[in-house]
């Protein structure tokens, strides 16, 4: 939750307009993965990390917020009745191409993400004595 809360402040200073926007997901990814880390008992110790588990948390989290801030761009802003067009111009026009490639790319991106953090707590950082 720290990580993505100082990311998502980082991020948020480069585009201020969106900031809040920015900083919520960014803390929410990070709270995402604090919560399956616990759920799958991930603990780094000196016998390394379980690789699968570690995949698999990290697959979940980023699906959920590749859904939730697409969810918030494309879909709920269909049901919001506005007057003028300039409070919809933030956001994304939905699209089933767009649907896919959140559905597909956000586990897939996470599960990457998971393999690489696993390779290198196992390979290198497991030895760092805390």
């Amino acid at each position: 939750m720290y990580v993505g809360a100082v990311g998502g402040l980082l991020t948020a200073l480069v585009s201020p307009a969106l900031g809040p926007f920015t900083f919520f997901f960014a803390f929410l990814f990070g709270v995402f993965v604090d919560v399956f880390l616990l759920v799958f008992k991930i603990r780094g110790d000196s016998q390394g990390v379980n690789q699968n588990r570690l995949i698999a948390a990290m697959a979940l989290s980023t699906l959920l917020i590749a859904v939730s801030s697409y969810s918030a761009f494309a879909i709920f802003p269909q049901y919001i009745k506005s007057e003028g067009f300039s409070i919809l111009s933030l956001f994304v026009q939905r699209s089933q191409m767009l649907d896919a490639l959140v559905l597909f790319m956000g586990p897939v991106t996470g599960a990457v993400a998971g393999y690489a953090a696993s390779y290198l707590w196992n390979k290198y950082l497991r030895h760092i004595n805390a």
